[in-house]
């Protein structure tokens, strides 16, 4: 744990994973530290991905470890639990599942954590959240074509959904869980597209046979459907990087709060030295889009340390 690493990166999803092959290949020494907690982990499968449509996300995330550690990659299964200054370098505290702690040393940082998907408090809703409780026609669409779909309006967002949904199903329902306003237009787009509207609001899943049968309304009533699209409020992980005052800003679609996010310029945080790139920076980023944001702020980091390297040299 002396060593001191070209760069440590924090977390082993697509962006981490793809930083590391791009580094390693440019012989850079990087160490990855993953605590095995993706957001996808509930998915069975990764669609979109060119090459690899329909892997199971532990299978594709396998074959990324085994493709950086080929090219001289190390891995820590480990918490980072703070990220801090030192001296020329930073200090990345970890816990490992044995509860051994430990600090690595780094010139560079890359957080690609990803992020968490906060669920509407509703009965049996988290435990089908990634079967059949969905939230994206591009990554689960395709799984729940021609099915009966009701999107859980919570906000103006459920409208896009509604009309996305449409093209996959004819069936669709926009259930209003909270009393959130429709303009003209939006009713108007809706009745085009056949589209039915009810109140809510919802108070629990109805599930038949390990499958969702439906939704029961507060009234008692219930409305049957076999998918339900949900809009969830995505947070940056980003805890370990109180020490260095970084901070999540929000995105809001109107006054719905759609997330928090990383700011960043070119993969760059505000703080010189540390990087991020995935679902911290992008809240709708998916794999192959963060896969693509890790390989992209992996060569900006190993140019950034081309630059000191040289500059070292000249002062040595």
């Amino acid at each position: 744990m002396n060593k001191l690493w070209d760069v440590a990166i924090v977390g082993g999803g697509a962006a981490g994973l793809s930083a590391a092959i791009t580094l390693a290949r440019s012989r850079r020494s990087v160490v990855v530290i993953d605590d095995h907690r993706p957001r996808n982990a509930p998915a069975d499968r990764v669609h979109n991905y060119l090459g690899r449509e329909s892997t199971p996300p532990a299978e594709l995330f396998g074959i990324g470890r085994d493709e950086a550690a080929q090219y001289g990659a190390t891995f820590h299964d480990a918490q980072v639990t703070s990220v801090s200054h030192a001296d020329n370098h930073f200090d990345v505290s970890v816990n490992f599942q044995d509860n051994r702690t430990s600090t690595v040393h780094a010139r560079r940082v890359l957080v690609a954590t990803g992020a968490v998907d906060e669920l509407p408090e509703i009965e049996g809703l988290a435990e089908r959240w990634g079967r059949d409780v969905l939230h994206c026609a591009y990554c689960h669409g395709w799984e729940v074509r021609d099915h009966t779909i009701t999107v859980l309006g919570t906000g103006p967002l459920a409208v896009h959904h509604a009309l996305i949904f449409r093209q996959l199903s004819e069936n669709v329902t926009l259930l209003r869980h909270n009393d959130f306003p429709l303009s003209d237009e939006e009713a108007a787009q809706l009745a085009r597209r056949d589209i039915g509207v009810i109140d809510g609001p919802v108070t629990r899943l109805r599930i038949t046979d390990d499958a969702l049968a439906g939704v029961e309304l507060e009234t008692g009533a219930t409305v049957a459907c076999e998918a339900l699209v949900v809009a969830t409020v995505v947070s940056a992980r980003i805890d370990m990087l109180a020490p260095v005052r970084l901070t999540t800003q929000e995105m809001r679609l109107g006054d719905q709060l759609l997330g928090t996010y990383l700011p960043v310029a070119r993969g760059a945080t505000a703080v010189p030295g540390i990087y991020a790139a995935g679902n911290v920076t992008d809240i709708r980023a998916q794999v192959i889009t963060s896969a693509a944001a890790g390989t992209e702020v992996a060569a900006t980091i190993n140019a950034d340390l081309a630059v000191v390297d040289a500059q070292e040299l000249q002062h040595a």
